[in-house]
């Protein structure tokens, strides 16, 4: 399992290597999943994307904290309702389960990543919550890359909601075990046999240490190697990017082919 930004790709950027990384992937025969707290897109819609980039990955390989959300709300509380604060990515994954986006009497109010949060959406939702809806919020990420620099993001607007209702969310996304675990079961996996390459020791690395998977920290992202000794855990690995994992993974596709 890998993270997408600032991993396979850096503020709408190819990360030099990683179509070799994906090929490297696949022709070894390892199943692997691309996971992102980025609810914007639906996994089509990112397919197409990081096609437009020159990577193949299948919808089915992308699992967003979107689509996580979606799974999560299904289990809870099947064909429900919700107030929507969020894009595509999240309402079509709502829609797909079977939900009704509303604003009136929602059993949920459900945050999500957009590029024009709405005052007016956020009053509502704050109203909601106020008049008994759950909150739920897809990621606890406070702040997103642009070409221009950092967007308050999804956990910034749930603090802002928190604020004003004294209620706290609950967020699927990473770093929450939650949404390793159903990434595991899209895979058929096990945590003993599944590694998570990840740029952010305070989301990636720690969601894929609880989860029980082997961690490897890239350096083509968020963190940086001087912050590394600032975390109380440690990645299993630290590499320069999914580049420097090719040659491995060259190499078992070799002793596969041999044996």
């Amino acid at each position: 399992m890998c993270d997408m930004d600032g991993v396979l790709v850096h503020e709408g950027q190819l990360v030099p290597g990683a179509d070799l990384f994906v090929n490297a992937l696949r022709a070894s025969g390892a199943s692997f999943l691309v996971l992102t707290n980025n609810s914007i897109y639906t996994p089509r819609d990112l397919a197409a994307r990081l096609s437009n980039l020159g990577l193949a990955v299948a919808p089915e390989s992308l699992w967003t904290s979107g689509v996580a959300t979606a799974q999560f709300l299904r289990r809870q509380r099947p064909e429900g309702t919700a107030f929507v604060v969020g894009e595509a990515g999240l309402t079509t994954a709502l829609h797909d389960i079977g939900y009704v986006l509303t604003d009136q009497h929602p059993d949920y109010v459900v945050l999500g990543e957009t590029r024009t949060y709405s005052f007016e959406a956020i009053t509502r939702a704050i109203r909601l919550v106020d008049a008994g809806a759950r909150f739920i919020a897809t990621n606890p990420d406070p702040t997103g890359p642009s070409t221009e620099g950092a967007l308050p993001a999804t956990g910034s607007v749930a603090a802002l909601i928190q604020r004003a209702t004294g209620v706290a969310p609950y967020f699927v996304g990473k770093p929450n075990p939650l949404m390793m675990r159903e990434g595991l079961n899209q895979l058929g996996a096990h945590s003993e046999s599944t590694a998570m390459v990840g740029d952010r020791m305070d989301t990636d690395i720690v969601a894929g240490m609880e989860a029980g998977l082997e961690t490897i920290l890239v350096l083509s992202g968020v963190t940086a190697e001087h912050q590394i000794e600032r975390f109380p855990y440690r990645p299993s690995r630290i590499v320069r990017s999914v580049a420097d994992l090719v040659p491995e993974l060259e190499a078992r596709t070799a002793h596969t082919s041999s044996s």
